[in-house]
């Protein structure tokens, strides 16, 4: 029997984004958003990480080369979400409330498409120090 093993690669990006419900009026919006429904945005020090787990490559002993997972990585979020107003900036996220659940499963989806479907994947996306999403569950 050949062992999985899981393997980490952990990223940063800076993000804006605005909470927002746009079939909600003010009031609902700021009832369940809180300070996070500010019209003027407020932003994030997003901390991802990347969990494959897989058989290790009987040539290499590599899950995946964390090099080339990192460069996955830089080019399918990095670029696209760092420094950006997540609302206003990226197609990802024009009708879909750029909350850290929606977030992650955006990243999930970007990367699913450049990796390996034998490797199982999930994204951990912390947005501040105690609040963090995962998916898949």
């Amino acid at each position: 029997m050949e062992n999985k093993v899981a393997v980490f690669r952990k990223e940063n990006f800076n993000a804006a984004h605005r909470l927002f419900n746009p079939a909600w009026d003010d009031a609902k919006n700021d009832a369940v958003f809180g300070k996070c429904n500010n019209p003027h945005y407020h932003g994030h020090n997003y901390e991802l990480i990347v969990k494959l787990t897989g058989i290790p490559d009987k040539e290499t002993g590599y899950v995946m080369d964390l090099k080339i997972l990192s460069n996955i990585i830089q080019q399918e979020i990095i670029e696209r979400f760092d420094h950006r107003n997540l609302n206003e900036d990226c197609i990802e996220f024009k009708t879909l409330n750029p909350t850290a659940e929606n977030i992650a499963i955006v990243i999930y989806e970007l990367l699913r498409k450049k990796i390996n479907a034998n490797l199982d994947l999930q994204v951990r996306l912390h947005e501040t120090e105690r609040n963090f999403v995962e998916y898949p569950a």
